[in-house]
């Protein structure tokens, strides 16, 4: 839209100034900052000294004029040039939706004046209120896990606001709001500002798998706005693999077989599914088990598994190392079982019979040639 500042009562006068922006019809929303940028063109031969002001402007409305970054209250423009102004007009929060109309005044040198009429759409209505959103709402995780959750609050009222910050958590949990990396309780927003906050929350050190909802508050003494945060706990895969007694060590005879009773225990909080029984033996060693499957071990329960260790016939007498595994797709637990070795009975008697063959045989030999 263009429009024309009159500087002086005649008509000559009136085409010495002008005032020209192509974007003098707006639309915005409440709170919003509207932006004008204005040439102010001076088509006489001589330097003309303009003030400028904004009338008509509703209730509640600011506004400011710069020009070449400066707050300005009088511009000198050469014969023949143009020089630009910037009009900053600032739409309250509290507005109604509608079409606003004000106008820009220019005033010359000798007191004649001219205006730059201009209209600004609202879009909406004005909110009034304390706008709060999680980037995030949802997480999971183990036991074990902390959560960190990325949150805005916006102050959308037309007033300064210092917000009290607070959360409602199950007993032995832990909820933190931290602004710019330091812990904080409470935060003062601006008008039409917005503040990033971190919730950190960690669970408690045993808490079971459920789902947990933790709602959040920032309120003042006029508004307020509430989050619900969800936490996820899936429960801590954990598992031990052992004895009934603990001990892990035993002693077989070269080739006999030991049985040996395992204990597999879910030492988490969440079901456990498939584990799988394997072992790993020295060379020629046997190792099998009356069950190498568990399907399902719940939370805190055991299952008993037999494993039959068999040593080769030509072990040789010592101390050996068989590892037990425990695996599920989650989690495993190994147990390292020693095995002593005893040599065979069968070869102790087989030696006396040869010691025996041998004493006998020197015996008859020197009871039939001992004399000669």
């Amino acid at each position: 839209m263009l429009g024309v500042l009159s500087i002086g009562s005649t008509k000559a006068h009136a085409d010495n100034v002008t005032l020209y922006t192509p974007y003098s019809g707006l639309s915005v929303s409440p709170g919003e900052n509207l932006t004008y940028n204005v040439d102010v063109m001076n088509g006489s031969g001589t330097v003309q000294h303009v003030t400028f002001n904004v009338e008509k402007l509703p209730k509640d409305w600011d506004y400011s004029i710069r020009a070449g970054g400066l707050a300005i209250d009088q511009l000198s423009i050469r014969p023949n040039a143009e020089e630009e102004i910037t009009v900053e007009v600032n739409v309250p929060l509290k507005v109604k939706k509608g079409e606003y109309t004000f106008e820009l005044l220019a005033k010359g040198n000798d007191g004649a004046t001219s205006t730059l009429p201009f209209l600004v759409n609202i879009s909406e209505e004005g909110t009034f209120k304390t706008e709060f959103n999680v980037e995030q709402p949802n997480m999971q995780g183990h036991t074990d896990s902390s959560f960190s959750y990325s949150a805005t609050l916006k102050n959308q009222t037309a007033d300064s606001q210092h917000y009290a910050l607070s959360a409602e958590f199950p007993e032995g949990w832990n909820v933190e709001f931290k602004v710019d990396g330091s812990s904080v309780t409470s935060i003062t927003i601006e008008p039409n500002e917005s503040k990033d906050i971190t919730i950190d929350v960690t669970p408690a050190e045993n808490v079971k798998a459920d789902t947990y909802v933790i709602p959040v508050v920032a309120s003042t003494g006029s508004t307020s706005s509430d989050v619900e945060l969800e936490a996820v706990i899936t429960g801590k895969y954990d598992m031990e693999l052992t004895t009934p007694d603990g001990k892990l060590s035993s002693d077989v005879t070269a080739g006999r077989t030991k049985s040996v009773q395992l204990v597999v225990e879910n030492t988490g909080s969440a079901e456990l599914k498939d584990i799988k029984l394997k072992a790993t033996a020295p060379p020629e060693w046997e190792v099998n088990f009356d069950k190498d499957t568990i399907q399902t071990l719940g939370a805190g329960e055991q299952a008993n598994v037999k494993a039959t260790i068999e040593a080769p016939n030509d072990a040789i007498a010592g101390d050996y190392v068989t590892t037990f595994s425990a695996e599920s797709s989650e989690v495993s637990s190994d147990a390292n079982f020693r095995v002593s070795v005893k040599t065979s009975t069968m070869w102790g008697l087989i030696s006396v019979g040869i010691i025996l063959a041998v004493v006998g045989g020197l015996y008859v030999i020197f009871k039939k040639y001992g004399r000669r």
